[in-house]
Order: structure tokens, then C-alpha cells, then sequence
């Protein structure tokens, strides 16, 4: 059995409400205790499908003192950003964990890719541009940037081999049972 795109699209929207992304996070214990609380884990994560940031350039003019600022607004490749939140204050905390769902049709490098081509967007300074029940909330760029990828049963040994031998966090859902395990713990 094959991993179809309507498997993709199934997970995707499991994972966008929190319910799900913390259900996500539980079977990856190291992210699930970074939340600020356990006991407000709904309120302690904010989940974008689909992220895009605005990105910060700085060039300089003709004049060195005055620097021109360019933003420009960027898809991310990743398939969810979870920001972790202060649920008494509000406020985005330093920690950012980016989903990465295996689609069909990927192959190893393929992945690994979209999880580069992420780093190097958020390389510069950025900031989230926030679903709008969150606009409110300071949304720039973080110190601490995680992966987490999610593969399925039908995934090739290949890519399981390719990330638990990079070290890449990785669980692994089953299409069958709709349960979701770990499968390394790197």
C-alpha cells in the first residue's frame, strides 16, 4: 500500500487544531515537554497550517546609515508550524517546532530538502504571519527551530533508514489503526 495524497490531506487537518498537533506532540515526548503547561496544553501552542512569514531584508542605499528594509512574504515548505505560547500571558515563546508530512510521490532527498530550503528562510530575520485569533500576539523569529517529520506505514525503508540515520526526529502513523508511534527517539 502506497501513502495517497488524500492520507496527506487527512493528516494535515488532524494536526492543524490543537487537540491534534498536542496528540502529534505526545507521541514525540522531547517536543510534547517543551509546551509551557500540561496543564493549559490547548492554550500553550498556536498551529499554522501552511506557514508563511515575512521576511526581513536589510540592503544598504547609497547612505550606510540608513539601511533600506525590505520585507517579502514566503511560503514556507513545511506542512505546520507549531509555535509554543505562554497561555497566561499570551505571548509566543522562544520555541518553534515545523511539521514535515511525507507526501506522495517523495522520495528522501525530497523531504530532507523541504526541511533545508526552511532553514534557510529562517536564517533571516522573519517573523509568523499569524492566523486572526493570534494577530495580536508578537510573532518574530525564535531561538530554537525543531523539525518533527511525520511518515506513515506504507513510507519506504528508504526514508525511514535517511532519517533515522541523519538523527531526524521522526513518528510514524498508521493509515490502518489511525494511531500514530514513535519509531526513533533522536
Amino acid at each position: 500500500m502506497s501513502v495517497t495524497k488524500s492520507d496527506y490531506e487527512t493528516l494535515l487537518a488532524e494536526y492543524c487544531s490543537s487537540l491534534g498537533a498536542i496528540a502529534l506532540l505526545r507521541q514525540y515526548s522531547p517536543y510534547f515537554e517543551m509546551l509551557p503547561s500540561i496543564h493549559q496544553p490547548e492554550q500553550s501552542l498556536i498551529t499554522i497550517p501552511l506557514p508563511i512569514v515575512r521576511i526581513r531584508r536589510s540592503d544598504l542605499q547609497l547612505d550606510p546609515l540608513k539601511p533600506k528594509i525590505e520585507t517579502r512574504a514566503t511560503r514556507l515548505p513545511c506542512d505546520l508550524g507549531i509555535l509554543t505560547c505562554d497561555p497566561q500571558w499570551q505571548i509566543k515563546l522562544d520555541t518553534e517546532i515545523l511539521i514535515f508530512i511525507h507526501r506522495p510521490e517523495e522520495d528522501f532527498s525530497d523531504l530532507i530538502d523541504r526541511w533545508r530550503q526552511t532553514q534557510v528562510y529562517l536564517d533571516r530575520d522573519y517573523e509568523w504571519l499569524m492566523p486572526a485569533n493570534k494577530q495580536h500576539m508578537f510573532s518574530e523569529a525564535a531561538g530554537q527551530v525543531r523539525p518533527l517529520f511525520v511518515i506513515f506505514e506504507a513510507t519506504s525503508d528508504r526514508i525511514k533508514q535517511g532519517l533515522s540515520g541523519a538523527g531526524f526526529p521522526f513518528v510514524v502513523h498508521s493509515l490502518v489503526t489511525n494511531e500514530v508511534g514513535i519509531l526513533t527517539d533522536v
